[in-house]
C-alpha cells in the first residue's frame, strides 16, 4: 500500500488536500496587480520567483468569502499543464502522508460542480478532500482568458 503525499490546507472549516507532486511553493500574498473584467475569484497576477502567477481565492471559489486579510492566509503555489497558479487559502497547515487504504470517492460523484474534488481520506478524526489543480484551472470560468493574459505579459517583458 502507498502512501499518498499532500499538502493539507484550510478553507472555510474544511480542510482540504493538494497532491505534493502538484505544489511549487507556498508564499504570503504579497503585491497583487489586479486584472480588469475577470472573475471575483481572480485577485491577479503576484510575481514569484521572477514568475508571473495568476492567484485565485480559492476561499471565494468554494464559499463566496475571501481569504485576503486573513493573517494565517498563504499562497499554494501550484503547477498545472499550462501554467503556475497561486491558491489563496486560510492556512496551508502541514504536510500528510494519507494511506492509500483511507482513500474514497463516494459522495463526490453526485456533484457535478466540483469536478475538481477528486477523492476524500477518510481518516480516524478528519475527513480531507483532494483538489485536483489541473482539473480545477480546466473547469474554472475565465481560467483560459487568464492564461491569455500572463502569456501577453510575458510576450510584453521580452
Amino acid at each position: 500500500m502507498n502512501d499518498l503525499k499532500a499538502v493539507i490546507v484550510q478553507c472555510g472549516n474544511e480542510e482540504y488536500a493538494i497532491a505534493v507532486d502538484a505544489v511549487v511553493s507556498i508564499e504570503r500574498l504579497e503585491q497583487v496587480n489586479p486584472i480588469p473584467h475577470l472573475p471575483d475569484y481572480m485577485l491577479g497576477l503576484m510575481r514569484i520567483r521572477g514568475e508571473l502567477v495568476p492567484i485565485l481565492d480559492f476561499e471565494q471559489i468554494l464559499y463566496g468569502k475571501t481569504a485576503k486579510g486573513f493573517e494565517d492566509a498563504r499562497v499554494v503555489v501550484v503547477q498545472t499543464g499550462s501554467l503556475f497558479m497561486g491558491l489563496l487559502v486560510l492556512d496551508a497547515k502541514e504536510i500528510l502522508d494519507i494511506p492509500e487504504s483511507a482513500l474514497t470517492s463516494s459522495g463526490l460523484m453526485a456533484y457535478s460542480r466540483t469536478p475538481y474534488f477528486t477523492t476524500i481520506a477518510n481518516l480516524e478524526n478528519r475527513m480531507i478532500t483532494f483538489v485536483d489543480p489541473e482539473i480545477l484551472s480546466e473547469t474554472l470560468a475565465g481560467m483560459d482568458k487568464i492564461g491569455e493574459y500572463v502569456e501577453a505579459q510575458l510576450a510584453q517583458e521580452k
